[in-house]
């Protein structure tokens, strides 16, 4: 298979729209999906099940980080593969990779599975809402082989500079989970909307299968399969891991913090993320084009290319998040009202976005930058950022707001917006030379 798009010979800014324009798609498909759930619980079920849904939301978010992380790490190496032209290395890449992927699934669902009643308790997890949690999560522990391979597939299309399908995939299986949703709701109570996110995702799985072998697109044969790439994969993948789970942990932290505040409080946190989605997620796409691109560009020898992507996603990056954080703080709270009837849930959603709303222009610059340094196979790198801005920033403000008694305004402004801002002086200074982009010395070599 050849590469979709030609990064390093093609104009910049079509290149780089075709690469993240379905990519954005699909994250806003994969946030309606998300957004589907959180209505029909929010207005069938009512708050207590919204808090419950909230409460399991950082251990899905740190699975699915896990999930992500592995196979981004294992598509940087991949790219790199793809923009040298070495077919051999590509083979064997896919190959180690996905039975490396799908053994780390096995262990991690089993694990998982023992360990749910102590990991909600770890969240602070209210004693009435935790039965509701723990059988939500049990169920969707079901489907997360369908989650970690469907990302491992999307992953390694990207790789190649295809992500119109993953696009497709995901329309399809909100349109399906929008129309379970209620059904299963109705006939199985708050587990049901478990149920019908484990269904979509098998759906959306077989979907990106039947399209994989229909196009011949990837195979994968156990004899070549390389114990000696095993070491490199890691060291790929376990700084993505990192920079993928550390916001899910940064937000199992402060979920434990807002449960000190009553069910109320955990009911509109939970709303108010599902919101902010709308403002992460092209953030989130650039990077993950970003990586793909770069690396493509590092291994045909053109990290002049590299830059001038990094420079284009900067520009066109800051207009898009500008423009859709307007958007979400004009409608903050008419928004919030849509899953939720309770006054003080609602007022507790809208402030925490208008608080926070000035951060997400430095996240998604943020996000630019590590999307880079990623692809140039500087992984570490990102990591670094990373943990600068949740565990050097992010959590301890929010836990000293908190303790020093400024309540939830407090924990919003300390844990989001001192962090986004702080992060990014960090990767203007470490990746930015005399006013222009530059990628690590090792990627120019």
């Amino acid at each position: 298979m050849s590469a979709t798009i030609d990064f390093a010979g093609e104009k910049t800014l079509p290149a780089l729209l075709k690469m993240s324009l379905p990519m954005m798609a699909a994250t806003f498909l994969s946030m309606a999906y998300n957004l589907v759930d959180s209505l029909w619980i929010g207005n069938l079920l009512g708050e207590e099940a919204m808090a419950a849904l909230t409460s399991s939301t950082p251990v899905i978010l740190l699975l699915n980080a896990i999930a992500m992380g592995t196979a981004g790490g294992g598509s940087i190496l991949l790219s790199q593969a793809v923009g040298a032209e070495d077919r051999a290395a590509r083979e064997r890449l896919l190959s180690t990779s996905f039975f490396a992927s799908l053994g780390l699934c096995l262990l991690l669902t089993a694990g998982s599975e023992a360990l749910l009643p102590l990991l909600l308790r770890g969240l602070g997890t209210p004693a009435d809402i935790l039965p509701l949690a723990r059988d939500y999560l049990a169920v969707y522990l079901l489907g997360y082989l369908s989650v970690f391979l469907y990302n491992y597939f999307a992953a390694v299309l990207r790789s190649y500079g295809n992500t119109a399908f993953q696009a497709i995939a995901m329309l399809l299986c909100t349109l399906l989970n929008a129309v379970l949703d209620p059904l299963f709701i109705h006939w199985l109570g708050f587990s049901g909307a478990a149920v019908a996110t484990v269904t979509s995702q098998m759906t959306a799985l077989a979907i990106m299968l039947v399209y994989l072998a229909r196009k011949r697109l990837f195979s994968c044969h156990i004899r070549q399969f390389d114990r000696g790439l095993l070491l490199s994969l890691c060291r790929s993948a376990l700084p993505s891991v990192v920079q993928q789970g550390v916001p899910a942990v940064s937000t199992a932290f402060l979920t434990g913090l807002v449960s000190g505040y009553g069910v109320s409080a955990i009911a509109g946190y939970g709303v108010a993320c599902k919101l902010e989605v709308v403002l992460l997620y092209p953030a989130v796409s650039l990077n993950m084009a970003l990586m793909a691109i770069v690396g493509q560009c590092i291994g045909a020898g053109r990290p002049d290319r590299a830059r001038d992507y990094l420079r284009a996603s900067l520009l066109f990056g800051s207009g898009l998040l500008a423009a859709l954080t307007a958007a979400v703080l004009l409608l903050a709270r008419p928004l919030a009202a849509l899953f939720l009837s309770g006054e003080a849930a609602v007022s507790l959603a809208a402030r925490y976005l208008l608080v926070v709303g000035v951060g997400y222009l430095g996240n998604g610059l943020a996000n630019c930058f590590l999307g880079a340094v990623n692809g140039a196979g500087r992984p570490g790198t990102g990591m670094l950022l990373t943990a600068l801005y949740h565990l050097g920033a992010r959590i301890p403000l929010a836990w000293l707001a908190s303790a020093l008694g400024f309540g939830l305004t407090g924990i919003w402004c300390a844990g989001h917006l001192v962090a986004a801002l702080s992060t990014q002086m960090a990767a203007r200074r470490l990746l930015w030379g005399e006013g222009v982009p530059s990628l690590p010395a090792a990627a120019k070599k």
